[in-house]
């Protein structure tokens, strides 16, 4: 018959594992992963301006029209468009968003937070967009090939976390769509599988769905090459 000190010992050896591993994991969400080294252009926003502007003028003449933006330029666009937490709801040196480009929801800096990302990626209620952005205090996107690197710093219970994840943009009748392969909180990998289930819970929402409606001159958006490619009508 087994000593009954072996299943006690076991029973130790189980528990202060288990609070290792979840003190390891909590080390690791907390420990914010390095943001991508976006190149700096001062002119980077101009540039995504222009493009736009001229890809209006080009549809106007019922020409095909396309806009390309590399990262620098993407992110200057997602900066004078984003309106993240702590921000005001307009700049004065912010340029005018192009009437032709993605538009993002406005959201107000004293919205209420409710932690929508982490609820998100835990399985929990399904959170909007709206309250998503709400929580956002960073954003930057690299491109790789085909491939989008998003890189945000949220405010969970006043505590800025960062978030990680790599995935192709497209769009599928007339939505965008998001399809993840890689993700870290902090600097904690997360499952593909946890990853596309946050993907499609969020989707699932009929209001989410609706702000990820591509504009009506606006047939598909894609990262080819390293670049965002808008294609016009």
């Amino acid at each position: 018959m087994p000593d009954p000190g072996i299943y006690k010992k076991l029973y130790q050896i189980v528990k202060w594992s288990t609070l290792a591993a979840l003190v390891v994991t909590l080390i690791l969400v907390l420990r914010k992963s390095p943001p991508p080294n976006i190149p700096y252009d001062a002119n980077a926003g101009a540039r995504a301006e222009h493009k736009f502007q001229a890809a209006d003028q080009a549809k106007a003449a019922g020409q095909p029209s396309q806009v390309q933006l590399d990262r620098s330029e993407l992110n200057s666009y997602l900066a004078q468009n984003l309106q993240l937490e702590g921000q005001p709801a307009t700049s004065a040196e912010a340029p005018p968003a192009p009437s032709s480009g993605v538009q993002f929801p406005a959201v107000s800096a004293g919205a209420p937070n409710a932690d929508p990302a982490a609820a998100a990626l835990s399985g929990g209620d399904q959170a909007t967009l709206d309250q998503v952005q709400s929580t956002v205090k960073d954003v930057k996107i690299d491109m790789d090939g085909d491939l989008v690197k998003a890189y945000v710093i949220f405010d969970y219970h006043g505590k800025d976390l960062s978030l990680e994840l790599d995935g192709h943009l497209t769009s599928d009748n007339g939505y965008i769509k998001f399809e993840p392969v890689a993700g870290k909180l902090g600097s904690l990998p997360l499952p593909q599988s946890t990853l596309q289930a946050a993907v499609d819970k969020m989707m699932a929402s009929p209001e989410n769905r609706e702000k990820l409606k591509l504009p009506a001159d606006i047939s598909d958006i894609q990262i080819q090459d390293g670049q965002a490619v808008v294609k016009y009508k």
